[in-house]
């Protein structure tokens, strides 16, 4: 049984945490829907479909003006209540974010995935893979480089490797990480001809299996390579920051006195107690790396969700929008709960501060 502080703690940041999550899907909502301006779209798109059905009709040149018009407005009606457009903005925005909530994420409006499908699910679930193989990689591959080189450069700090190495990480940090794509293509593709241009596979693809995995290897190289140099030297800066932070502590100078060396004393007494925020960083990074780079997937024209969330907002889909913000919402939701609950057992203090 948990404790009730715990408890009630708990309790406390999951309603929060609920709050934050409804608000953010609503207004996420309110500026998809661009106040309005999406449904004015899908019922023109609407009135457009039923047109183009009827004047197919063999009889439909028969029949007169007015009652062409009457038979048109007869059949809109009936489609837009059936959507329920016929509904006041402000109530039908709290019916979407009902369904956003329960992950009834809809139809598109004008995406559809590799095999046709509408279904906004069908759509992110057939993006997130692509996302996942190259930016969870990247951050996995990014977060392990910098903490090594963060370790190294706290055992050394004010030296030469860690003031010439903050250099790089800063600017490595104010450059995007598409800038570099485009120089690495530049480089690499263009002058080098060594890596290609963008996408994930050739074109046709190989047939067999392991010519496939290699081919997306191939393709997948640069990209990954320009995602971890423009953001390790940033994650090797924070780590290196709180493990000399962490070095100045009473414990840690008590147990240098002792006569420690230097290995046992950064792995037991700095890298430790380090571990909680680096934790919680890396964890955040993978949540976020889920959600796609728009502009370093466009520029690599890699089909994850990133290059998903440009063809949304450029084709104003909306529903695409409002779905992939909603699941990106739940899993940094989920993550932070996680880590709480992680953080409220390991360590009372951050209850007795609630």
């Amino acid at each position: 049984m948990l404790p009730l502080a715990m408890l009630k703690y708990l309790g406390k940041r999951m309603l929060l945490l609920f709050i934050t999550l409804v608000l953010a899907v609503y207004l996420t909502i309110i500026v998809a829907n661009a106040g309005g301006l999406i449904d004015n779209i899908l019922k023109s798109q609407i009135k457009y479909d039923i047109v183009s059905s009827l004047v197919r009709l063999p009889t439909w040149s028969e029949l007169t003006e007015e009652e062409q018009k009457r038979i048109i407005d007869e059949r809109f009606q009936m489609a837009i209540q059936a959507k329920g457009l016929d509904k006041p903005f402000i109530e039908r925005t709290f019916i979407y974010l009902i369904d956003a909530l329960t992950l009834r994420l809809g139809r598109a409006l004008f995406i559809t995935s590799a095999s046709g499908s509408k279904n906004v699910g069908d759509i992110i679930l057939e993006r997130l893979p692509q996302t996942v193989l190259l930016f969870t990689t990247g951050t996995i591959l990014y977060s392990i480089i910098g903490l090594i080189l963060g370790l190294y450069m706290a055992k050394h700090p004010g030296g030469f490797f860690d003031k010439a190495f903050s250099i790089f990480a800063i600017v490595t940090q104010v450059i995007p990480p598409w800038f570099f794509g485009i120089l690495f293509i530049m480089l690499f593709a263009y002058y080098l001809r060594l890596t290609p241009f963008g996408g994930m596979v050739s074109a046709p693809p190989p047939n067999n299996p392991i010519g496939y995995i290699l081919d997306v290897i191939y393709h997948m190289a640069l990209p990954l390579f320009a995602w971890i140099f423009s953001l390790f030297g940033a994650w090797a800066y924070i780590a290196r920051n709180l493990m000399v932070q962490i070095a100045e502590e009473d414990f840690v100078i008590a147990a240098k006195a002792k006569g420690l060396s230097e290995n046992i004393l950064m792995r037991r007494y700095v890298l430790r107690p380090s571990l909680p925020p680096v934790v919680t960083v890396i964890s955040l990074s993978l949540i976020s790396s889920w959600q796609g780079a728009i502009i370093t997937e466009t520029v690599f024209n890699w089909p994850g969700l990133g290059t998903l969330f440009f063809q949304a907002i450029s084709s104003l889909d909306a529903p695409v929008v409002i779905g992939l913000t909603v699941i990106y919402a739940y899993l940094l939701v989920i993550t932070v709960l996680i880590l709480d609950l992680i953080y409220s057992v390991l360590d009372p203090r951050i209850r007795a501060r609630r």
